[in-house]
């Protein structure tokens, strides 16, 4: 059966990011009018939330796939037994507390996310997303030229939030597991995104080091691009629910996954829609130096 919406709205929950979207029934199909909403409020609003939206692993494929082809769940992180292409994110696995755009480390990295709620905690456990296009925008000029023809290196053998010595042996299992297969992609630093035209900051936590740059200046300016993306003013703080769904539009945003809640059980489900292989300035596109993804998502 077809959902077709009646008396929709999208509510913005700041200036910059972010919007609620009321009077859409994502358990169902959706018709091709409210797809085109939906795409459009997404590349306004960068991330949009539901909420009472109980859905199903299949329901949410099904929602995910109206943005576009769907990749399987990750690179080398185990998915969901017997759902290939849903992704559990929880806090037994790991707690991803680092600013980051997804699966950047790969050529294609993913166009869109969804993540759906399964278990959320009674206090915490929000996720931030930034606003990168804004952040590119806030550049003083000199720091918007040199941007502009930066390129970094992303990899998922990352600087981790924790060194390997402050691991217990669940966590150093989960860190192996991530890099069981290693992959290295040079991406432009200010990526041109491909519905807009708009220009964002193409960084985050993959992000290791700047094409002809030191380690140490790498990390500097790196630094200093990402203390533009996290400014309050470019992030939206989504409290999650129980029957939850976010979506982020991944060519435009980071996010952050806080870990305030004690400890207590979290889990999402994610499933993200494939995307096109990032593009320059001057129309370069990004290239793989190490690691074959094709199990993962076709390179557009």
């Amino acid at each position: 059966m077809t959902a077709i919406a009646t008396d929709r709205d999208v509510r913005k929950i700041t200036g910059r990011i972010g919007a609620e979207i009321v009077g859409v029934d994502i358990t169902a199909d959706l018709d091709a009018d409210t797809v085109e909403f939906l795409n459009q409020a997404l590349l306004e609003h960068k991330a949009l939330v539901f909420r009472r939206a109980p859905l199903t692993d299949e329901q949410q494929e099904r929602f995910a796939a109206h943005f576009g082809p769907l990749t399987t769940a990750h690179p080398t992180v185990a998915s969901a037994p017997g759902a290939p292409r849903i992704l559990p994110v929880d806090s037994e696995k790991g707690i991803a507390n680092h600013w980051h755009t997804d699966v950047t480390f790969v050529q294609s990295p993913p166009k869109a996310t969804t993540l759906s709620s399964k278990v959320v905690p009674p206090h915490g456990g929000e996720t931030l997303i930034a606003n990168t296009g804004a952040a590119y925008r806030e550049l003083p000029e000199p720091l918007r030229l040199l941007a502009d023809s930066l390129w970094a290196i992303h990899t998922n053998d990352y600087d981790y939030a924790k060194p390997e010595e402050a691991l217990d042996d669940q966590a150093k299992d989960n860190r192996r597991e991530f890099t069981s297969i290693a992959y290295r992609t040079a991406h432009p630093v200010v990526r041109v995104h491909p519905e807009t035209g708009e220009k964002g900051l193409y960084l985050g936590g993959f992000a290791q080091r700047l094409v002809g740059l030191s380690a140490s200046e790498s990390r500097d300016l790196i630094r200093l691009f990402q203390s533009y993306i996290t400014r309050p003013e470019n992030i939206v703080r989504v409290a999650w629910e129980p029957d939850q769904l976010v979506i982020f539009d991944n060519r435009i945003t980071q996010h952050y996954a806080i870990d305030n809640y004690d400890h207590l059980p979290r889990r999402l489900h994610r499933v993200t829609v494939a995307g096109d292989v990032p593009v320059s300035l001057i129309g370069e596109k990004s290239r793989v130096i190490e690691g074959d993804a094709s199990h993962y998502t076709a390179a557009q």
